[in-house]
């Protein structure tokens, strides 16, 4: 895992490549590396940042060269043990054991068509000296970052979009379609990014470039076609094992040179994770978050802690156990400025020190249950949902009088909230709506005319287009499975554009490599052979998989209620960031620059603050959303993404 960044054909290249790498440091603290080669009347230059997880010698060392071939690459192939036996088999000889090599000569032997044959996650850049051409590729699920800017015939890629916009020397202009849609989603899609110019390499794809400028991409892996093959083989009676899938991709990610942990939240997935490496390596690390118990029992949270300690007990885990009691108004603006992109998920918050716990303790590698919610439906949305087309047979007069009670319970008093409550109120908001509709209005934070009434008048247009784009993404298969489809496009669109991303951004801001087993190609193939009504059995969701882990798991721990990889943000919101809050909402940037209305924030800080309704969550991403723009329109400050 590492920091990569590189230009070709850029102004001064090998300067702005130092500065890139530079910049990413925290991404590679166990060396740094940079390789330059003339192209046509410019140079290349790639450059690289290490955190060193297989082979810890100098023949792991990057940018790597090798008979005319440069590579900077970030990530983990889980197959590259595999890989080298074959290239091996064919007269490849090898220097080290590191998989950056495995690469390299798999692009030498397959190009392109060796993307297709990784099973990992990655993003890389690799220049061919003999044609001047330079490919950049990104994973087929979007696990690693890469963000690339072309000006002219010259481009530049990075890791991460604060070294694009040190690089550009503060010249990128923030892009308001991709801030609309942060509000909608709490969090920019992948298809978009937070400054005009710039741009993410769409997962699954590979862009190249030549010595002329000319610019050709190509897509290896698309999520659209695994889902329909994955409909076919269950049409055809096939049921992939998803026990001994899910335990091979666990035993693949711990394939490390240096020591493994695992998050264990006690929920379902950690758990399962947990449980299944602690089988291949025995005594395993795990690492578990608390909260201050007035924060918990404001936020009415469920106990976690005591599922993992049974956890950790019953399969001999090392546990770590860390209180989350922090001082949010410090570690707000530093998460802005690790996650790039406006992000309104508190979840980085728990990443972060979580990560930061175990690298304190000589830990540089993570495993994550990330992604199983989405792939299997295991989120409260997908069965809610279900739940909705019930609902819409019952009489309309009934449901209008289901709706006026509810709408006129508070979600908190001063002294805790009610969990109940806010499921009901959420839940109404979107059970009477088509499909597609209530899918995202399940999940984002506005309807349409919320946030109309929220934004800058001119923006309506920039909100039809956000809403558009949502439509567009639900409706581009052909699958006839409900649950299916909401699982695809949360692999296609919540997936990367907020857990992977957050994961990433924050596991990197302390050096911590997160490794998610469920985002494996081969359990996504399983996955989609599943049909909808085996990952929803009444109400349980994730049935499949809970039926999977019960082979290692106690039904305590399988059939408990779903936990939250969350934080306090009522308790927060209502004590240690009401200051903050109201300076937003009174002299703000975003306030005093048009973007947001102030009559609206207003009216939702005086409602949430009124116990009713709960809008903290918003009110955080609002938060969140003002100090990236203040960074990135101040043109200084302490962020590297000041933007002019």
């Amino acid at each position: 895992m590492c920091g990569i960044a590189g230009t070709y054909r850029w102004p001064d290249g090998k300067a702005v490549t130092d500065r890139l790498t530079a910049i990413l440091a925290h991404r590679g603290p166990d060396g740094a590396g940079r390789y330059g080669h003339p192209v046509g009347d410019g140079e290349v230059q790639l450059g690289h940042r290490r955190l060193a997880i297989i082979d810890l010698s100098e023949t792991g060392a990057q940018p790597m060269v090798s008979d005319g071939l440069a590579l900077t690459y970030n990530g983990e192939l889980y197959n590259a043990p595999e890989l080298r036996a074959e290239l091996a088999a064919t007269g490849v000889r090898f220097r080290g054991t590191s998989d950056t090599e495995v690469l390299l000569e798999a692009w030498r032997r397959w190009g392109t068509d060796c993307l297709s044959r990784l099973r990992g996650m990655f993003a890389f850049g690799i220049f061919d000296e003999r044609t001047g051409e330079l490919v950049l590729a990104r994973d087929q699920l979007g696990i690693k970052p890469l963000f690339l800017l072309r000006r002219g015939e010259g481009l530049v890629f990075a890791s991460e979009l604060k070294a694009l916009a040190a690089a550009t020397g503060g010249s990128l202009e923030v892009d308001h379609a991709a801030l609309v849609a942060s509000l909608l989603y709490y969090w920019v899609p992948d298809s978009r990014c937070a400054f005009r110019e710039a741009e993410k390499l769409p997962p699954g794809s590979w862009l190249r470039i030549r010595p002329d400028g000319r610019v050709e991409r190509g897509r290896y892996w698309n999520l659209r076609d695994v889902a329909a093959e994955g409909r076919d083989r269950a049409r055809a009676g096939e049921q992939p094992d998803l026990a001994a899938i899910v335990e091979e991709s666990t035993r693949r990610h711990l394939l490390s040179d240096v020591p493994v942990a695992t998050f264990l939240s006690g929920g379902l997935d950690s758990s399962y994770l947990t449980a299944l490496a602690a089988r291949h390596q025995p005594g395993i690390s795990a690492y578990t978050i608390g909260f201050r118990a007035e924060d918990a029992k404001f936020e009415a949270m469920p106990d976690d802690l005591r599922y993992a300690r049974q956890v950790a007990e019953r399969f001999g885990v090392d546990l770590h156990e860390i209180e989350i009691a922090p001082n949010v108004l410090d570690l707000l603006p530093q998460m802005t400025y690790h996650l790039d992109e406006p992000i309104g998920d508190p979840a980085a918050i728990n990443t972060y020190l979580i990560c930061s716990a175990a690298r304190e303790a000589g830990v540089k590698v993570m495993l994550s249950g990330m992604g199983a919610d989405e792939l299997f439906a295991g989120y409260r949305k997908h069965l809610a949902n279900l739940l909705a087309l019930r609902y819409q047979r019952v009489p309309r007069p009934l449901r209008r009088g289901v709706s006026g009670a509810v709408d006129r319970l508070p979600v908190a008093t001063s002294r805790r909230g009610y969990r109940s409550v806010r499921f009901a109120k959420r839940f109404l908001s979107f059970a009477d709506l088509p499909e597609e509709t209530a899918f995202r209005r399940s999940y984002t934070m506005y309807d349409q005319d919320e946030l109309l009434a929220l934004l800058d008048p001119d923006l309506a247009g920039t909100v039809d287009d956000v809403l558009t784009e949502h439509a567009d993404v639900y409706q581009d298969n052909d699958l006839d499975d409900f649950v299916n489809r909401m699982c695809l496009t949360d692999t296609r669109m919540f997936l990367p554009g907020l857990n992977l991303t957050y994961t990433d951004r924050s596991s990197m801001a302390a050096s911590t490599e997160v490794r998610v087993p469920y985002v494996d190609i081969e359990v996504v193939k399983a996955a989609f052979a599943v049909p909808g009504d085996r990952k929803i059995a009444g109400r349980q969701g994730k049935a499949v998989l809970k039926e999977a882990a019960t082979s290692i798991l106690p039904r305590e721990i399988v059939y408990r209620p779903k936990g939250l990889f969350s934080a306090p943000l009522r308790a927060w919101m209502s004590r240690d960031l009401a200051p903050l809050v109201r300076e937003v909402v009174n002299d703000g940037v975003l306030v005093n620059s048009g973007f947001l209305r102030r009559d609206a924030l207003a009216r939702m800080v005086a409602e949430d603050a009124a116990g009713q309704q709960d809008f903290s969550k918003h009110l955080w991403h609002v938060l969140t959303l003002e100090y990236w723009y203040r960074d990135a329109t101040s043109g200084s400050g302490r962020s590297a993404c000041s933007a002019a």
